[in-house]
């Protein structure tokens, strides 16, 4: 349920633009020579990095969703719930975590 609200829009854009990386890579920069196993882990690495700072609000509701119960202890009742009490606190918030 939850969770797949942050995973599929995850992969949706860490998979394509993972692919897309390679290609470039390999067309661009080597002259058609496929990227080799370490030149595609700097694919994924970046292509993962860019989809979970993308993804981070998702992240941020999912994670306060499972805990159930927000700083004063009063239960989350929805989805909904939980983004409007978020975005109480400032829509930085929904970024929480996404710097180092």
């Amino acid at each position: 349920g939850i969770t797949l609200m942050r995973e599929i829009p995850f992969a949706m854009i860490q998979f394509p633009m993972y692919e897309a990386l390679k290609k470039y890579w390999a067309d661009h920069l080597q002259d058609g020579v496929p990227v080799n196993p370490v030149q595609a882990a700097a694919c994924g690495s970046f292509s993962g990095g860019v989809a979970a700072g993308l993804t981070t609000p998702l992240d941020v509701i999912k994670t306060r969703l499972m805990l159930g119960a927000d700083k004063d202890g009063r239960l989350y009742q929805s989805v909904g719930d939980v983004v409007r009490r978020t975005s109480q606190e400032g829509l930085g918030v929904f970024f929480s975590g996404i710097q180092p």
